[in-house]
């Protein structure tokens, strides 16, 4: 019987899945110059997310751990210890 359950969620999930296709094949094709008229915003957008998304921090990345006269250190800083 389990078995015959999965079988029956995995066949509803391509169902979903095909219908959700479908559907964002209609809209786009519908709504094409709506879709494409946002898609420099949408660029522009991405520039300061990226920025706080991917730096993360950016220049902060010290070691609590790192003892303060370990080689590493002084490499990161110039050679001075």
């Amino acid at each position: 019987m389990p078995d015959h359950e999965n079988q029956g969620k995995g066949r509803a999930r391509w169902v979903f899945i095909g219908f959700v296709l479908v559907a964002g094949f209609f809209l786009f094709t519908e709504h094409r110059a709506h879709v494409l008229g946002v898609l420099p915003y949408l660029l522009l957008l991405a520039c300061p997310l990226m920025h706080i998304f991917m730096h993360h921090g950016h220049g902060h990345h010290h070691d609590s751990g790192q003892r303060s006269g370990d080689d590493s250190d002084r490499q990161h800083h110039g050679g001075k210890g």
